[in-house]
């Protein structure tokens, strides 16, 4: 009786003990957790963690974000889905065993006094054909053979690559706050003399690429005329054509069939390309007046007579006004 009595105590106590050793533990487990984890984060800053738009950069490298994203090789997936709202009572669940009958469509009556919408007549058509985008008309590559009606409000016109073939007088009137007009390469043989000359904006017109074989008038407000790659003779200008453009730059008359420089030209001039003509001589005023010595001309800095049959050497006294000598053969 004594030794059952002993091995009762025993086994009471030893369970005392392991429930006593076992409440310890569990906390001390719970302690030590957040400890641990918390020795994850002792590596990173996190004080000054402020994604604004002037950080973003610093603290988000995307340098080389395409070349760790390749999707080049993923086929296209086409998901459409919509997550409606479950309704509260079933009871407006609709009854999928009934046929839903068709809605039958009710045209407008004249009782209601119902008009269409207006179709706004700025911007039409060129920017059906076209693409506008502000005030400038994007007509690149649209396969015309005219120039399109413009908005009233056009300030840049780009109509290259096309098949017009020729301006005439009425393609760009009232266009008043106009200031470049782009044609290049396109099939233009002729331009009405008026076509470009009542435009009081208009500061750059651009001509390259073309079959032209004469210049209209220009406007007075003109900077830069480039008429390259054409088929202009000197007898396709007008007498002193450019004398009273006291706005005009650039002057790009390359490409064509010259004869001479067209002379004279406004002091405002900076850059006059003529190569690849047949020019073969020049007066001595072309330039410079030879009347006054003293005379410098600084404005005009970059002439070009290169592939042309002058010997500019032959012309001595038609450079001293200028900073720098024209390219060509001496």
């Amino acid at each position: 009786g004594c030794r059952m009595w002993s091995l009762a105590w025993l086994g009471m106590a030893s369970l005392c003990l392991g429930a006593a050793w076992a409440v310890p533990a569990k906390e001390r487990r719970k302690a030590e957790k957040p400890k641990a984890d918390l020795t994850l984060y002792e590596n990173l800053d996190l004080d000054n963690y402020d994604l604004t738009l002037d950080n973003y950069g610093e603290i988000l490298d995307l340098s080389n974000y395409e070349e760790l994203y390749d999707y080049g090789d993923l086929a296209p997936k086409i998901e459409v889905g919509t997550l409606a709202p479950r309704p509260k009572d079933p009871e407006i669940l609709p009854d999928l065993g009934a046929t839903a009958e068709t809605p039958k469509l009710q045209l407008p009556t004249t009782a209601g006094h119902i008009h269409p919408a207006p179709v706004p007549v700025q911007g039409l058509p060129s920017c059906l054909l076209c693409l506008c985008i502000g005030t400038s008309v994007y007509c690149d590559d649209a396969d015309l053979e005219h120039i399109p009606p413009l908005p009233p409000e056009t300030t840049y016109l780009y109509a290259r690559f096309n098949r017009i073939g020729a301006v005439r007088a009425g393609d760009f009137t009232g266009l008043k706050k106009l200031k470049r007009i782009d044609l290049s390469s396109n099939s233009i043989s002729w331009a009405h003399v008026d076509a470009f000359r009542l435009l009081p904006s208009l500061q750059e017109l651009i001509l390259p690429e073309n079959r032209l074989t004469a210049l209209p008038e220009l406007p007075l407000s003109i900077v830069r005329l480039d008429a390259r790659l054409n088929r202009i003779p000197s007898t396709g200008l007008r007498p002193e054509a450019f004398r009273d453009l006291k706005q005009l730059q650039f002057l790009h008359l390359s490409d064509n069939q010259l004869d001479f420089i067209p002379a004279p030209l406004p002091e405002s001039l900076r850059s006059l390309h003529l190569q690849n003509n047949n020019i073969q001589t020049m007066h001595e005023d072309t330039f410079c007046d030879s009347q006054d010595h003293s005379q410098i001309r600084r404005a005009l800095e970059d002439i070009r007579l290169d592939g042309n049959p002058i010997n500019l050497s032959l012309f001595p006294d038609a450079y001293f006004c200028l900073p720098r000598l024209p390219t060509g053969r001496f």
